[in-house]
């Protein structure tokens, strides 16, 4: 556990809340649209959103595996 564990928790929480916010922000922003260009570049802002929250819930659950998941 320690001062290390505690920090890189709350580094992935952190991770988390920004891809809930880049999901969110490629929805609206797809919506408001007005040219497949940008309908394009919010395809890949979610895509990657995506695959950042794939990798940060994994990294998640190994570490409530380890037991080293206390972020308080």
């Amino acid at each position: 556990g320690g001062y290390m564990a505690k920090m890189c928790n709350k580094h992935i929480t952190e991770v988390l809340t920004i891809v809930k916010r880049m999901i969110d922000l490629a929805d609206t922003g797809a919506i408001d649209s007005e040219d497949n260009s940008c309908v394009a570049l919010y395809g890949v802002i979610k895509d990657s959103a995506y695959r950042i929250r794939q990798m940060a819930e994994k990294e998640r659950k190994q570490h409530i595996a380890r037991g080293k998941w206390d972020i308080t």
